[in-house]
Order: structure tokens, then sequence, then C-alpha cells
């Protein structure tokens, strides 16, 4: 084989090699194009059957939120005795049966969405505590009043967890 033997084959195979790479280059854009479509239409489907479940988790939560906030729950609660202790428990175990009545939510929606309500919750019945603290609180309507008087210098717990809510949810359109 001579020189112009070899140089023959070489410029037959230059060409063919470059329509190799060119088809190559295309097929692999084509695969990555199909598989982030599939991947996209796989997301639609999922998020069609559980955006409902998590737009309801959210909702239970702000209710849970809302029954929490002191102004409320201290309306809904009344005192069974006027021992503000009594009514200090009688506060706190509301809370908490409305938050373990809606404990399952947390798979819905994000941790840290969830840790902002628990944090809520319990600033919430750390308020309380707290209201039910000085001496001169000494009768379950005085620590009504207490806690109202709180939450009228200063903004309840619920309200920054319900903002943080409002926010995730706007995300997920």
């Amino acid at each position: 084989m001579n020189f112009s033997d070899i140089s023959d084959v070489l410029l037959y195979m230059v060409p063919a090699l470059i329509i190799a790479m060119i088809a190559y280059y295309f097929f692999s854009q084509n695969f990555k194009m199909e598989t982030a479509r599939l991947h996209y239409l796989m997301n639609k489907d999922n998020n069609k059957h559980s955006l409902p479940m998590r737009l309801q988790a959210y909702e239970r939560m702000t209710l849970f939120l809302e029954r929490i906030k002191p102004s409320k729950l201290l309306i809904r609660v009344t005192p069974s005795s006027s021992k503000k202790n009594d009514y200090e428990e009688l506060l706190i175990a509301n809370i908490e049966q409305e938050f373990e009545h809606n404990l399952a939510q947390q798979i819905y929606i994000s941790s840290e969405c969830w840790t902002i309500i628990t944090t809520a919750k319990n600033a919430t019945i750390q308020l309380i505590r707290k209201a039910n603290l000085p001496e001169s609180t000494d009768s379950a309507n005085k620590l009504r009043e207490v806690v109202l008087k709180e939450m009228m210098e200063k903004q309840s717990p619920s309200d920054a967890a319900l903002a943080f809510i409002k926010q995730e949810v706007n995300e997920l359109w």
C-alpha cells in the first residue's frame, strides 16, 4: 500500500467520521430532551395527585394556627373554674389536642414549615405560662386579661407561621 492509497482512505474516512460525530451529537441531544420531557410529564402527573393533598395540609395547618391564636383560643375555650392553673392547663391541653389532630400533615409540608408551626405552638404555650406566673394573675379571668393585653402589644406567634405558609403556598404555583 502506498501513500496515495492511505491518503485516499483517510479522505473517505474523514467525512464518515464527521457524519458519525454529528449523528452522535444529535442522538444524544434528542435522548436528553426526551428524558427531560418524560421527567416533566411524570412530575406533572405526580403534582396532579399530590398538589391537592399538599394544599389541604396547608389549609389544615392554617386552621390550626388560627385556632391557637390566643385571642381566638381564649374566646373559644372558656374557664371551667376560677382557678388560673386549671384554666392554663385547659388552654394548653386544647392546643396540644389540636396539634396532635394535625400531626399527619407534616408529611405533605416542608420540614422548615413544620418547624415554624411547632415553634409557633410552643411560643403560644410559653406565652400562656408566662402570663400565669405573676402573683397579680389570681384568677382564670385575670389570666385571660393578661394574655389579651399581651396580644394587643405584640404580634401573635401564629402570625409569623401563617405568613410563612402563605409564602410557601405561593411558591407552589
